[in-house]
């Protein structure tokens, strides 16, 4: 017989694989992360067992349900079996309602070790709301500062290969940050997938007393950072990164203008978006120099006279930082900010 467990028994539990149940429409929308969709029920379906339920009532929609699911049902354990191995399933659906039964009584007779979720995917959400809604985190931050093409997410890559407990709030909001930012990037996730990813890295670093963040603004394109979040960055360590103007034009050229031709079309789009900022006429000018291939010309005065005004980082050592940093070589970078959280007293080692 399959157990019924709680959100946060399943969250603790290591090596099992966690299945959705919901329909697809669900499950992109946001899910518990790691998960993997196995519907019982696709969104067409779904939709046809709403309105049954709410014209005939429940005990029709429940066998119109069935009629639905049943074929189907060989191919889905099949699926499994590829996906699962050896390991403990752990099956959810939106509330831990019939879909998250029915799938858990099959696969429990078929041989599974499994677990249903008690409240599905709902308790998953009112976890990720409890843990955001405190005031501040209980570890401490480790904040990278530093102006646009200093190599701020490079240095957080190199931490986290190094097993540091890094916090890549743009990566997880497949955003940099810039007003370039979503180019070259796959859709952004929703909010909810954006917050139950934080939290997932968030609870593996627990133990270790410390996360290591580059600062952001609140917003990253259309997401939003956690309160809490943002209160810990506020009262954590202060590392400054800095490097010459040259370096950070490689940078971003490296990133945006790599490839025949650069992506000329989408950076005339994003630099049209400042028009309110610098005026018609300079927006024209530096989309004009982009399509000459001017690229070194349109990220200098980017940085000089738009980003680097509006967050004043300093562009040297300054004394107003826990650890300043020339951030050249990245690697170096790194190997710098990794001796430092060794030392730092909150610091425990994994």
């Amino acid at each position: 017989m399959f157990r019924d467990i709680s959100i946060a028994e399943a969250l603790a539990k290591k090596d099992v694989l966690l299945v959705d149940v919901r329909s697809e429409g669900e499950f992109q929308e946001a899910t518990i992360p790691g998960a993997v969709n196995v519907p019982l029920l696709s969104n067409e379906e779904r939709a046809a067992v709403g309105v049954t339920y709410k014209n005939d009532g429940p005990g029709i929609a429940r066998r119109l349900g069935l009629e639905l699911v049943a074929p189907k049902m060989a191919g889905k354990v099949t699926s499994l079996d590829r996906l699962a191995g050896s390991r403990e399933l752990v099956v959810f659906c939106w509330r831990g309602g019939l879909r998250s039964q029915f799938m858990a009584s099959v696969l429990d007779t078929v041989g599974y070790k499994v677990s249903r979720v008690t409240g599905g995917y709902k308790a998953y959400r009112r976890y990720v709301n409890e843990y955001l809604g405190r005031e501040k985190l209980s570890h401490r931050a480790i904040v990278l500062y530093g102006l646009t093409g200093v190599g701020k997410t490079d240095v957080l890559l190199h931490l986290a290969e190094k097993g540091m407990p890094v916090l890549d709030l743009e990566g997880l909001a497949r955003h940099r940050g810039s007003v370039y930012g979503k180019i070259g990037l796959p859709p952004s996730p929703t909010q909810k997938m954006f917050e139950g990813n934080i939290v997932q890295i968030l609870m593996n670093a627990q133990n270790e007393g410390v996360f290591i963040v580059e600062c952001e603004s609140r917003r990253i394109g259309n997401l939003l950072v956690p309160k809490a979040v943002m209160a810990s960055m506020q009262e954590g360590y202060r590392i400054l990164l800095y490097s010459s103007l040259p370096d950070r034009i490689r940078r971003i050229r490296e990133i945006y203008a790599a490839g025949p031709g650069g992506s000329i079309a989408e950076l005339q789009k994003a630099t049209a978006s400042l028009e309110k900022r610098l005026g018609r006429t300079k927006v024209a000018e530096l989309n004009r120099r982009l399509a000459e291939k001017d690229y070194d010309g349109v990220f200098s005065f980017l940085l000089t006279s738009y980003y680097d005004p509006l967050y004043r980082y300093p562009d040297g050592p300054s004394p107003g930082y826990d650890l300043s940093i020339d951030s050249t070589n990245v690697a170096e970078a790194a190997r710098v900010i990794y001796d430092f959280v060794l030392n730092v007293s909150e610091y425990k080692k994994s």
